[in-house]
């Protein structure tokens, strides 16, 4: 019944509509009054902001402020996978022989979340790293290997909430939200970047100009808080054992490193 009726809700607000009023709300010179109060409830740590909270002059330029160089460093090791973002690791796995993978008790299917089963052929039998970013944290998107970008392209219009609510009683979040994602070539292995919008929040920019990316530089910005879901194919990828579900992690940190005989 809580399933029903969340859903129902969320149905009412998660328009294309309420998202292109939210970022003519953002994006106004009116919203820059609400910048104090934004940056104490969600304790932004100002800091770290590349220029003083007073030069930020509607919300949408705090969502995507850049940070300072000297804040975030990357992981030089060519073995080591970064995080892309700043967040909460929400989930890792496996992606089964049926392409799909598991959050929560909820089947996903890779297929359905890029739209194309011979792209979601690569990754079976991979593994899977999902991390959350809420509306607190840095919203640039960074690479997390160096390598040849072979594609990227969107999918989705609605975007239903990414959060614990979201994912618990929401419809398929990960595979139905407009999301962009970015298949990236390295010397050491091949993976997917997908970039999934939030409630009300359709605003996935490409920032990188290009076909070669270095580990740890941007490609990306949410407008908002959102997730990140990394894929990565059979026997490629292992998870750190010092990073745990719902640990927060920074761009730059190693998070796991490509399997040294692939």
């Amino acid at each position: 019944m809580i399933k029903l009726f969340y859903r129902s809700l969320i149905e009412l607000t998660n328009r294309p509509f309420l998202s292109k009023w939210l970022e003519r709300l953002t994006r106004s010179k009116y919203s820059k009054v609400l910048i104090p109060s934004f940056t104490r409830v969600y304790k932004l740590n100002i800091e770290e902001m590349e220029k003083p909270i007073s030069e930020y002059h509607t919300l949408h330029d705090l969502f995507t402020r850049k940070l300072k160089s000297t804040v975030r460093t990357v992981d030089t090791n060519p073995y080591s996978i970064i995080s892309p973002v700043d967040g909460v690791l929400a989930e890792q796995g496996e992606i089964t022989i049926d392409q799909t993978f598991v959050v929560k008790g909820k089947d996903y299917s890779i297929v359905e979340m890029l739209g194309e089963k011979e792209v979601a052929t690569k990754y079976v039998e991979g593994k899977f790293v999902i991390i959350y970013l809420s509306p607190s944290h840095y919203h640039r998107i960074h690479t997390p290997i160096s390598g040849k970008i072979l594609s990227s392209w969107s999918l989705g219009t609605s975007s239903y909430p990414v959060n614990q609510w979201g994912i618990l009683y929401g419809k398929s979040p990960f595979s139905k939200n407009f999301r962009v994602i970015t298949e990236i070539q390295g010397d050491h292995t091949h993976m997917a970047l997908v970039k999934v919008g939030a409630m009300f929040v359709n605003g996935i920019d490409l920032t990188h100009q290009g076909e070669h990316i270095e580990k740890g530089e941007e490609i990306a910005y949410f407008s908002f808080g959102s997730t990140v879901v990394l894929l990565f194919e059979k026997n490629t990828f292992t998870l750190s054992e010092e990073i745990k579900v719902g640990q927060e992690v920074k761009v730059g940190q190693p998070i796991g490193k490509i399997t040294e005989d692939n």
